[in-house]
């Protein structure tokens, strides 16, 4: 059977709370320790199992139904199937998380991650040596970014990741959902009143992003007008995932919907043909399946759980993990 275990990651001031998923002891397990994956959540509010955060952001989102446990949980649950030990944590901010998602940068998010791999890392039922990173939307961009300076990390999975800057996909998304909407006016994201004012807003945001303003209120509903900080904006538009994706040093397997409503599909083409000439990228298509791979079947899942296993094999650890991993014993 798996094990679910409640930890609490600190992250700078604030403590994160997470969930490590822990399966039976089996042939992959050294020593006991079994080979693990970070999971890194998607835009906007989320909670640790990958749905929109209700919990600190009570009215902003439609609730999650009981039939859909969520991405990360179900990626969990796959994992543990195949004898990988698995992380995620409520965002900063987000569910049972200390901090403020609204105010929270995107270099603090990269400094969560981080935190949350050292956990991982020095776990005692872990394998420190097999550790990769599992990105969801924003969460590629931090996977990739966590990757790039960090030689230990293993394999990586990106799922619905961008190619180009954030502030030509997010621009895109809120137009595919408009088109959605002229064919199907009640759209799935109409139930979530922060997406629909999300929409609205998205391009006063980018104009007070590029003036370096720092903060805009955004009306999600009549009484609700939450301040956002627009740094994590700023500095988003910045960042081209495609760069990321040239400095990694590890086997990429490339994950997209083809139905997705928030990182056009396309941008899977562009990121394989940049992964291409740093070796062979694995991707998988979902069809019929939005950003939350919601309707993507449970063999899916299973799937890209196995995939992982098989691509997370020891890595050279550099001297200063290893004295954390082994430290040095003190003479009697």
């Amino acid at each position: 059977m798996t094990r679910d275990l409640e930890l609490t990651i600190t992250a700078g001031t604030a403590a994160l709370a997470a969930t490590l998923t822990l399966p039976d002891a089996g042939p992959d397990a050294v020593a006991g320790r079994a080979p693990a994956v970070l999971l890194l959540p998607s835009l906007l509010p989320r909670d640790r199992d990958g749905n929109f955060d209700t919990v600190r952001h009570p009215g902003w989102f439609a609730p999650a139904g009981a039939d859909d446990p969520g991405i990360l949980a179900r990626l969990a649950v796959a994992l543990a199937g195949r004898g990988v030990a698995s992380l995620r944590y409520d965002k900063r901010g987000c569910g049972l998380s200390e901090g403020t998602w609204e105010e929270a940068g995107l270099f603090t998010l990269i400094d969560d991650a981080r935190d949350a791999l050292g956990v991982l890392r020095g776990h005692d039922a872990v394998d420190a040596t097999r550790i990769g990173l599992v990105g969801h939307g924003e969460g590629a961009t931090l996977a990739m970014s966590v990757a790039a300076a960090d030689p230990a990390v293993g394999p990586l999975t990106v799922i619905a990741a961008p190619a180009r800057g954030w502030r030509d996909v997010l621009r895109r998304g809120v137009a595919e959902r408009a088109r959605s909407r002229l064919v199907q006016p009640a759209q799935p994201t109409d139930n979530h009143p922060f997406v629909r004012a999300w929409d609205r807003g998205l391009e006063e945001l980018i104009e007070r992003a590029d003036r370096g303003e720092a903060q805009m209120r955004l009306p999600v509903r009549v009484d609700a007008r939450p301040t956002l900080g627009l740094a994590l904006w700023e500095q988003l538009f910045r960042v081209q995932t495609g760069a990321l994706a040239t400095l990694q040093q590890r086997s990429v397997t490339v994950v997209h919907g083809d139905a997705d409503a928030w990182v056009d599909p396309a941008e899977a083409d562009l990121l394989i043909g940049i992964l291409r000439d740093r070796g062979a990228p694995a991707r998988v298509v979902v069809r019929g399946a939005g950003h939350d791979l919601d309707e993507a079947p449970p063999t899916l899942f299973r799937d890209l759980a196995a995939d992982l296993r098989a691509r997370l094999q020891p890595r050279r650890m550099p001297t200063v993990l290893l004295s954390l991993e082994s430290p040095p014993s003190v003479p009697g």
